[in-house]
């Protein structure tokens, strides 16, 4: 439980410390609203056209009876716009630091120097380390796609699975987006998407503290624009505590 709070404390400082820089949270505000407005726009097309989409999906139910049709295919719209939307949510932070990458990286070493924390690097260019940024985060959009996949398949169990999957998608979220914000420490030192995770393993009370609540607040309309400023701060004290235990005080 500790680990856990420890966990949640790291978004809390990042809450305060956005809430004491108006600037900074001007300057994180600005990738969310691209992304919010690029992501809700497909998704909106989606819902217009999922009609003829699921018409197109389910040909081997034209010939069932209306009941029986309709009844499918009102669950397929379900599962397939419900799928969307949870790899929307769970990608939305992916793309967010993508689109405002050196946006984040001032702001988490604003975050480093008002906290002490150790800024050095593995001396590679600017260059170098947003390729990194950009491959990482192609390949976590990816790992997105597939959970959004095997959710939507979850989902087509009747009641049991609809629960399951907005259960497991909340748990799957909440990883990813502590997997996403970790990313500007490690990246800088010149650690790989793998080694965050294997990191991320060793914390996971930790990782769900400070997960859980940033994905399920994401979730809220325009408090977003607040939140991924902040969890891109306390994404970067979470990845101290991860590698720097000893001078962060984290306990594992």
């Amino acid at each position: 439980m500790s680990s856990f709070l420890a966990g949640s404390r790291a978004l809390g400082t990042g809450f305060g410390i956005i809430a004491r820089r108006p600037k900074l949270l001007v300057l994180g505000a600005l990738p969310a609203l691209i992304s919010a407005a690029l992501l809700l726009g497909c998704l909106g097309a989606l819902i217009y056209s999922s009609g003829d989409l699921v018409s197109w999906m389910t040909p081997f139910a034209d010939g069932w009876g209306d009941v029986g049709r309709r009844a499918l295919r009102i669950l397929v719209g379900i599962a397939l716009v419900g799928s969307a939307a949870l790899l929307a949510s769970v990608s939305f932070i992916a793309i967010t630091l993508l689109v405002g990458g050196p946006f984040y990286e001032h702001i988490a070493e604003k975050a480093e120097e008002e906290l002490g924390l150790d800024t050095s690097d593995d001396g590679a260019g600017a260059l170098r380390q947003i390729g990194r940024g950009v491959q990482d985060s192609v390949k976590l959009v990816l790992i997105a796609l597939v959970g959004a996949i095997v959710l939507f398949a979850i989902g087509f169990i009747p009641v049991a699975g609809q629960i399951a999957a907005l259960v497991l998608g909340a748990l799957f979220g909440a990883w990813l987006v502590a997997v996403e914000m970790v990313g500007l420490v490690f990246a800088r030192r010149g650690l790989k998407l793998a080694d965050r995770r294997r990191e991320l393993r060793k914390h996971r009370a930790a990782v769900f503290g400070f997960g859980l609540p940033t994905y399920l607040l994401c979730l809220i309309p325009v408090l977003q624009l607040v939140v991924i400023p902040s969890a891109v701060v306390g994404g970067t004290l979470l990845a101290h505590q991860v590698l720097d235990p000893a001078r962060t005080g984290a306990r594992r």
